[in-house]
């Protein structure tokens, strides 16, 4: 692994998608190199997303940033990370994702955390403490060919434990469950909707979108529509709340925090 260091002129930046204001991405490139992902296509650093999984840029002047930006910006709703996993293992290290946690909560920002890493279990403490302007989602792909689709992130089975024990502390918790690649986890969704089924969390889904330089094709609209049906019948069954991505679980994240 190769790590670079460059310093930035902001920390934060204007979301696209709808829930969020803000994103926040302490690093560049990701160690977990999954094979779905699109990423490297929004990656601004050339040698990063040139070389997906293999070069890791820290934004070492990040913190002093944020803590003038939290100042003078609206306060709003945070996405960290959008392009790259908050909690990869140089995080372990550097601690950039926690510091930047602790300046937008103690600075009334909202923020909203997607990982694949029980690496945020070390922060579990702060997320507790501000667990009324938090949320915390696990992206959940794969139980049985997840090697092949995430080679170099953490065991579903760990990130399943660890989003239990977030849920157990009363911080608002979510499933990712996607993307949803045909022929490839499309029929492990009974079983993962049954792995989680014990746990106060969310569900939100989405299938595969393609993106440039990426191996696999997009569903079929009819394979979506049953894939789709699939999913809602089995929320019934299980009793969990489930959402098809950025649709209307976009409104009901955006009313619980209307406030600030």
């Amino acid at each position: 692994m190769i790590i670079r260091y460059i310093k930035v002129k902001s920390a934060l930046s204007k979301s696209n998608l709808k829930e969020l204001d803000y994103s926040l991405n302490p690093y560049l490139g990701c160690t977990y190199a999954c094979t779905y992902c699109y990423a490297p296509n929004f990656t601004p650093n050339k040698e990063a997303s040139e070389n997906w999984g293999k070069v890791i840029v820290v934004k070492e002047n990040i913190l002093e940033i944020l803590r003038r930006e939290v100042k003078v910006v609206k306060k709003g709703v945070v996405g960290v990370s959008t392009i790259t996993d908050p909690y990869q293992p140089i995080e372990a290290i550097k601690k950039l994702t926690k510091e930047s946690l602790r300046v937008l909560l103690e600075s009334s920002f909202r923020v909203s955390i997607q990982t694949k890493s029980p690496l945020i279990l070390r922060d579990l403490d702060l997320l507790e403490k501000y667990k009324s302007k938090v949320d915390v989602g696990f992206t959940i792909t794969s139980l049985d060919n997840y090697s092949e689709l995430e080679p170099y992130a953490p065991p579903p089975k760990a990130r399943i434990k660890a989003i239990r024990k977030i849920s157990e502390r009363g911080i608002e918790s979510w499933i990712f469950i996607g993307p949803i690649i045909r022929g490839y986890n499309d029929y492990e969704i009974e079983k993962i909707i049954e792995e989680i089924s014990d746990i106060k969390v969310r569900v939100i889904y989405d299938s595969f979108h393609y993106y440039k330089g990426l191996k696999y094709k997009e569903g079929t609209s009819d394979w979506w529509i049953k894939i789709k049906e699939k999913i809602t019948n089995l929320c019934k069954k299980y009793n969990l709340e489930c959402h098809e991505e950025r649709e209307d679980w976009v409104y009901e994240k955006k009313k619980l925090f209307k406030t600030f």
